[in-house]
């Protein structure tokens, strides 16, 4: 047995927890750059604390998804401010923007240089500014990972860029800043997290560690879900749903994923979908095909996680892998979950799909080789 683990520096998580970052804040450096979402307002508990610590700041805002160019523009206006340290307030796109602004201020050249797909995969080869993670959702795990996801229009597809300096030092994880979702971003990102438990744990990867987290994580998500479905003041489901997020990020981060998101990054490219909700189309139909081609196969070791997996999410000793597939697509009927044709996904589109979805590094994680049929038949059953 071989493998190894890593994750943010530190991590602070509980209900007020925002209210020391401008404390730990002024361990790393003078000036900040906070980077936030379309509504900096989502930040002002940031904005208080640094401010009675008597640090100086500056404010970069970012609208969807972050581009290449937005990276760009984000790294001269750090330059500018003379910033040494970076804070991401926000969701996975706030987040993974931090990330790179931490890591491109420092390391030279185009921002293509070191894309994975669309650029020259080059490593990162100096350490990040001091970077800290408060994610205001309940979904990407983004504050504990060593990868971001850049969107490229020109290309219709997103693409990664992975490194260990990407970690950030810390992570403040405070389920009060998820309070106020609104239902659908709640969902969306909830599903987003659900999958990145569901996937390590099913991963050809997986470790004890990751395995520990996704059995931890899993039962929170799947009794948390239809909770906030239901009424999104359930303080208790919130907290449960940032535990959940947290620890996909941690096993995502260190045990890959799967299918799900070797489909997500392509669709989501090419549509302009939000990530958490194209992943929530393709989870039942994923899982379905794995459990099919692992019992063709007469795959033990695979049927054998698949089987502990319906355990954990129905909560019966003795399901079958099915039961478990039938647990996930009756929450995604619950949750109103739309299919990728509501995205814009027609069949014309699948070959394109498949094609990009093959390049991905998340497919090498999945538990069983895919075949074009299979990723076919996933795509039919997600429309």
């Amino acid at each position: 047995m071989l493998f190894e683990f890593a994750t943010a520096s530190r991590i602070f998580f509980g209900e007020g927890s925002i209210r020391g970052i401008g404390g730990y804040a002024a361990g790393f450096g003078s000036k900040v750059m906070i980077v936030t979402g379309s509504d900096p307002q989502r930040a002002q508990g940031v904005f208080d604390s640094l401010q009675e610590s008597g640090l100086k700041n500056s404010l970069f805002s970012v609208s969807g998804e972050p581009t290449v160019s937005v990276i760009e523009e984000g790294v001269v206006a750090v330059r500018r401010e003379g910033c040494n340290v970076i804070i991401g307030v926000g969701g996975g796109s706030a987040l993974d923007t931090a990330k790179a602004l931490a890591a491109l201020t420092v390391n030279t050249g185009p921002v293509s240089r070191y894309l994975e797909v669309i650029g020259e995969g080059c490593k990162l080869t100096e350490p990040s500014l001091p970077c800290i993670a408060v994610p205001t959702t309940a979904g990407t795990g983004t504050e504990v990972t060593r990868n971001i996801v850049l969107s490229s229009p020109e290309h219709r597809v997103k693409v990664s860029l992975r490194s260990y300096f990407l970690l950030p030092q810390l992570a403040v994880v405070d389920p009060e800043l998820t309070y106020t979702l609104p239902a659908d971003i709640t969902i969306n990102t909830g599903m987003d997290a659900f999958a990145q438990l569901i996937e390590p744990f099913l991963s050809c990867r997986a470790t004890p560690i990751t395995d520990a987290l996704a059995r931890e994580g899993i039962p929170r998500a799947i009794r948390a879900l239809p909770r906030l479905f239901e009424d999104g003041g359930d303080k208790a489901a919130r907290r449960d749903m940032a535990v959940a997020s947290l620890f996909g990020g941690m096993a995502l981060a260190n045990s890959g994923l799967g299918a799900v998101h070797g489909f997500a990054g392509p669709v989501g490219g090419m549509l302009g979908a939000p990530h958490g909700a194209v992943c929530a189309a393709l989870l039942a139909p994923v899982l379905k095909e794995n459990i099919l081609l692992a019992e063709k196969q007469e795959n033990q070791p695979v049927l054998e996680r698949l089987t502990e997996l319906a355990v954990l999410l129905t909560g019966q000793i003795d399901a079958a892998p099915m039961d478990g597939y039938q647990k996930i697509y009756d929450l995604t009927r619950f949750l109103n979950i739309g299919g990728l044709a509501t995205h814009g996904l027609t069949s014309q589109d699948f070959d394109e799909v498949i094609q990009k979805a093959k390049k991905s590094s998340s497919m090498k994680g999945n538990p069983v080789t895919m075949e074009n049929t299979s990723l076919e038949t996933i795509l039919k059953s997600a429309l």
